[in-house]
């Protein structure tokens, strides 16, 4: 019985071998039909690369090779003091020592160039849109934010806090959560659950708030008015202007006065006729009564 079921077990591995490898013909016989796309889309996927990088300036390159040094020389000073330091330390740099940054950067350049242009034609129309798209979000997101920068160094007043603002500033160091999402949708919770009156306070104070944003609002509105800085204030509190009436406008003035005089010289040539037709009837009738 044993060399019987040994028989049977290789005849059963051998047939498993072949149908293994008839699938693995098959499976050859498809690929060779089916385009690279579908078989291998990793390679689809990664042919469309990143886009370059900018390279660096040459102060970005100083930077970048002084920085280390100074930092493991003196580890205790502050980023932002050694960034100070090497801009000093650049602008005191002769012509000829900038020139090896500013050269590595020239040429770094002309390969960024190739790269992108090599870049940007492998695209599909669609992704030139969304690239076009994004950029223009990114110019107008950079513009708010400058914008943003400029009215805080003008003094812009703060907005008004709400009620709800005011309360959370004030419990969010003891309100439960370990994060800030977690403290504030618990505050959040506290807030819908609290009564009328507890409220009370909170809407008081937020009532106040925003009297003082309109007070300081006017008064930095007609200090920009004073120094000539219309361009930040909103329309509505720009003061009126005296408005001069459009072309069009005068021009249909115009043209009623020309018809109200044609006709008020039409009506005084008619009652002169009238009168001087009265007056030679009136003599008429005189002499036949004669």
């Amino acid at each position: 019985m044993a060399p019987f079921s040994l028989m049977t077990a290789s005849v059963s591995w051998l047939a498993k071998s072949f149908s293994v490898l008839s699938r693995t013909s098959t499976l050859a016989r498809c690929t060779s039909v089916l385009s690279a796309a579908y078989v291998n889309p990793v390679k689809c996927l990664t042919s469309q690369a990143s886009p370059p990088k900018r390279p660096p300036n040459g102060y970005l390159r100083y930077v970048m090779q002084q920085k280390p040094i100074i930092t493991r020389h003196q580890p205790e000073i502050k980023s932002v003091d050694v960034i100070r330091m090497l801009g000093q330390q650049w602008r005191a740099l002769t012509p000829e020592q900038k020139r090896p940054f500013q050269e590595a950067y020239q040429q770094a350049r002309e390969q960024f160039k190739v790269d992108f242009e090599r870049y940007q034609a492998q695209l599909t129309p669609v992704q030139v849109r969304q690239q076009a798209l994004e950029k223009s979000q990114r110019l107008a997101k950079r513009k708010a934010s400058r914008k943003k920068r400029e009215l805080k160094t003008l003094g812009k007043p703060k907005r008004s806090r709400t009620a709800f603002n005011i309360f959370m500033s004030e419990h969010f160091l003891e309100a439960k959560g370990s994060n800030s999402q977690e403290k504030m949708k618990s505050l959040l919770q506290e807030w819908r659950n609290m009564l009328g009156h507890q409220k009370q306070v909170y809407r008081q104070l937020a009532e106040d708030d925003r009297i003082r944003y309109k007070n300081e609002m006017k008064s930095w509105e007609e200090h920009m008015i004073e120094i000539g800085r219309d361009d930040v204030i909103q329309e509505r509190a720009l003061p009126p202007k005296d408005k001069a009436p459009p072309k069009k406008g005068i021009k249909k003035l115009n043209a009623k006065a020309k018809a109200v005089k044609n006709t008020t010289g039409k009506g005084k040539v008619k009652t002169i006729e009238k009168m001087t037709h009265s007056s030679s009837t009136k003599t008429a009738r005189t002499t036949k009564k004669t």
